[in-house]
């Protein structure tokens, strides 16, 4: 008869050059039901990391190249929340409890005490494991693409901390869908996701939809209303294009998220709220503080976590599970046939240019369903909505001719039209290396200086 598998209770990422204490602590935390993943270094940790997704990491102080206050430093940023502890020799202990004011969950001296280690990996799990939460938690993101699912690995981490996050990337990426996927895997999950398009409203607007206002405040103020960060309490607010929010709300909202309440307009009394801020832009706010745009204490608040969303192009493989995916939606959401594209119409998808990224792809799933007099999608009525977007992209061929022809360019304009020097620096014989020009149409004279 089969054994039942006992529940872990945890994992638990153990990291040491030391391979006798790195056995002796697998089998002790092994033996009471945790799941182990155990490295030799700090490096191999970070490696790790995404893949095995820790509750929390015990790891030595002294190793080679990267130490345990280095790689307590890198999960800090990496992993906002996870628990660290660091296993220091008698000698060493000042430099231990550095480390814990750095952050580290405590230290275990060596030799470890077997009950000390196993209290102490208990009430650090406790405080570091993320709350359980449903397998749908990012079933909005259709993926298979290595970049996104880092991307979401680590949305998944963010989620288990109450840490602000600034989700950065091109508009139609899906960072409000990430927005939501933080907050569905959050603690917060049961209350509240609100969020507000800041560039959609002028000012004053903008910051009674924010705060709320006081009936009378303004004219047209009939009755007093309550701001969305009071709806959100206990919840999630995303402020989406938060890039655009002018500079003089700027100045408010960082009131609020320093003194964690909002006062109304037309209110002498403020009000205490309880928000996990989640802020979004497409717009480069490094650029903007330098145009003086936007406030560098702001930025500074808000971007504790940045979580950068990849565009479509840089995850073409997930273009076809996206129309699977859409076509699904579409049919159930209007009751009907579920259609789908001609082989030659998805290879068109997959190969054009998408400047509006997955918002873009979807506005054109749904204008094909539309207009599709078929069960079937050809390929022709997806050219005709992606008109100029509709390139394909090069060739293997095409693309390592065009490389070609920018070497030799730039190899020209650096020899200023010497081909005995361009060949030499090519290291190609001067024949071969005429022969090369001709067939990219170069002639060397265009590039001599005069």
């Amino acid at each position: 008869m089969a054994t039942k598998k006992t529940a872990s209770k945890g994992k638990i990422l153990l990291v040491d050059d030391d391979p006798g204490l790195l056995r002796l602590l697998s089998i002790r935390l092994r033996a009471e039901d945790y799941e182990v993943e155990a490295v030799e270094s700090a490096e191999k940790a970070l490696g790790v990391l995404g893949r095995f997704r820790p509750e929390l990491v015990i790891t030595d102080l002294r190793m080679d190249k990267m130490d345990g206050i280095g790689l307590l430093k890198e999960l800090q940023t990496r992993a906002p929340g996870l628990r660290v502890l660091i296993i220091t020799a008698h000698g060493t202990i000042p430099d231990a409890v550095t480390a814990t004011q750095s952050g580290a969950f405590g230290f275990l001296t060596k030799p470890i005490d077997k009950d000390e280690l196993m209290e102490t990996v208990e009430r650090a799990i406790k405080v570091s494991g993320t709350p359980d939460v449903d397998e749908d938690w990012c079933s909005e993101i259709v993926t298979r693409n290595a970049a996104l699912k880092e991307v979401l690995a680590q949305a998944r981490m963010v989620a288990a901390t109450d840490a602000r996050v600034l989700i950065t990337g091109e508009s139609g990426t899906g960072k409000e869908l990430l927005a939501k996927a933080i907050h569905r895997a959050s603690a917060r999950c049961n209350k509240p996701f609100v969020a507000i398009n800041c560039s959609a409203m002028a000012e004053n607007l903008l910051e009674s939809e924010l705060f709320g206002h006081e009936k009378g405040a303004f004219t047209g103020a009939t009755r007093s209303h309550k701001g969305l960060f009071q709806s959100a309490e206990g919840g999630t607010l995303l402020l989406d294009e938060i890039g655009d929010m002018p500079l003089p709300l700027q100045v408010k909202l960082l009131r609020v998220l320093q003194e964690h309440q909002v006062r109304p307009v037309g209110s002498t009394e403020a009000v205490p709220v309880d928000v996990r801020v989640i802020s979004a832009t497409h717009r480069d706010l490094t650029e903007l503080m330098q145009q003086g745009e936007f406030r560098e204490d702001l930025f500074y608040r808000l971007n504790v976590v940045n979580i950068h969303m990849p565009t479509l192009d840089e995850r073409r493989e997930d273009i076809p599970l996206l129309v699977s995916h859409f076509l699904q939606q579409i049919a159930r959401e209007g009751g009907q046939e579920r259609k789908v594209y001609a082989p030659e119409a998805v290879e068109l998808m997959v190969t054009a240019d998408w400047p509006g990224n997955v918002r873009q792809l979807y506005n054109i799933v749904r204008q094909n369903v539309a207009l599709s007099r078929s069960p079937v999608i050809s390929g022709e009525l997806v050219q005709a909505s992606l008109g100029e977007h509709g390139g394909k992209l090069a060739s293997f061929t095409e693309a390592r001719d065009e490389f070609t022809r920018n070497y030799l360019t730039q190899i020209l304009q650096i020899t200023q039209g010497n081909v005995s020097q361009a060949a030499r620096l090519a290291k190609r014989n001067r024949t071969d290396f005429y022969k090369l020009l001709s067939r990219h149409n170069l002639n060397p004279d265009t590039f001599k200086t005069r």
